[in-house]
């Protein structure tokens, strides 16, 4: 029966999108209006990351009312709610249809499903979400995620960064990785990252407010925990497994008693981490800008994702706790560069080794030995970031509305 009811369902969805892409198609042979702008994060999970902070530069001297963020329908009303003063349409409903046909701008940070076409005035500029230290794109060798394989996922991604007439890149690493990652045909953007700006332009009053604001307390000492999303570790399509792998009690045993700890999840294992007994002292901050969560962070510890090359720009310490490495480097995905040899701070592949390494952080409030490869990553994977890739950003934007 249940399968049934499944069967019927998908029909449903497929009759629906069929639907939708009758009326999209005759949408997108109308002219764009200007200056009419659809933001969307992680594909309509969240307003965030560069996006947001494009959007944030935008409305200064734009009409706001023609900025809108396209968001899921199941995250309307939370996402509503904490950004009362955004306008955001639903995914795929008519007003989405209408607007995104006639946008003169679509701002996004991932991808947007193959099916849904683009009018061909509309410029879309893609900011991506991250300086990649893991395989990408065409360049991953085999695709371990639910509901596709390799060969599908690739093409697909192909077609997608073909629409693509801008993309943001970070660094020249960056740059380089995604032309060919992404098989990228457009223009590059070589301007940083928009969501950087606010760690070259906080003050420390602004620290201690966010620290207040997010865990609690404006003094405390807080360490965040930001590990990867494992593609692999699944039970089904969108259901992900996530073990904390180390002891609060043993981590709490090393550090002072106002040290907060900040777990900052993967989206799709928020809901699957056990902090029972301990709720307060570990803040799981999921949805929070993650720039916040790096401003108020005195250390960052991470395995294999981005954050540590956005986190770099504050010149903050970091931890690498990899318990996986063998099998994440040489099973799932893959690294661009020598993982090993250029991280910034001390690698522990043990629980015993997280937990010395946590105990020197406590005891010295740094760790000793790293200050030649900090700089060297800091000056690889931070140059191009300024302060003011919003701004440049919408800079283009301008000149490309007023047709210059």
């Amino acid at each position: 029966m249940n399968s049934l009811k499944q069967k019927f369902i998908n029909c449903i969805k497929i009759l629906i999108r069929g639907g939708l892409i009758v009326i999209n198609d005759g949408f997108i042979c109308l002219p764009v209006k200007k200056n009419l702008v659809i933001f969307e994060s992680f594909s309509g999970k969240d307003i965030n990351d560069n996006p947001a902070a494009i959007y944030r530069e935008w409305i200064k001297n734009h009409d706001k009312n023609l900025a809108y963020f396209s968001v899921k329908p199941k995250f309307y009303k939370q996402l509503k709610a904490a950004h009362p003063d955004i306008k955001i349409v639903k995914r795929f409903m008519p007003k989405w249809v209408w607007l995104m046909a006639r946008a003169n701008f679509w701002v996004f940070n991932a991808r947007i499903p193959g099916w849904w076409n683009k009018n061909s005035r509309t410029t879309y500029i893609q900011t991506w979400h991250g300086t990649p230290l893991k395989k990408l794109g065409i360049d991953i060798d085999n695709v371990e995620m639910p509901g596709t394989n390799t060969e599908k996922y690739k093409r697909r991604f192909i077609k997608e960064s073909h629409r693509w007439d801008y993309l943001i890149a970070p660094n020249q690493y960056s740059k380089e990785i995604f032309k060919r990652a992404f098989d990228f045909k457009g223009e590059s953007l070589d301007f940083g990252y928009p969501r950087n700006d606010v760690l070259y332009q906080y003050r420390d009053a602004d620290m201690r407010k966010l620290k207040n604001d997010l865990v609690g307390n404006p003094n405390c000492k807080v360490i965040t925990y930001a590990p990867t999303w494992r593609d692999d570790d699944y039970t089904s399509k969108g259901a992900y497994n996530f073990e904390l792998p180390f002891s609060l009690s043993k981590f709490f045993s090393k550090v002072s008693d106002d040290t907060i700890l900040v777990i900052r999840p993967h989206y799709l294992i928020k809901d699957y981490i056990n902090i029972k007994g301990f709720e307060s002292r570990v803040k799981i901050l999921a949805d929070d800008d993650i720039s916040k969560i790096y401003l108020i962070s005195d250390l960052l510890i991470t395995d294999y994702s981005s954050v540590m090359f956005d986190y770099a720009n504050l010149k903050r310490p970091m931890l690498f706790y990899a318990y996986d490495l063998e099998h994440y480097r040489d099973s799932l995905r893959g690294f661009y560069f020598d993982y090993q040899d250029e991280l910034p701070g001390p690698l522990a592949e043990s629980e015993a080794e997280f937990v010395k390494a946590i105990s020197d952080f406590n005891l010295n409030g740094n760790f000793k030995g790293f200050a030649g490869k900090f700089n060297n990553f800091y000056n690889k994977y931070c140059d191009w970031e300024s302060g003011k890739s919003s701004k440049q950003v919408v800079n283009l934007m301008e000149d490309i509305s007023n047709g210059k």
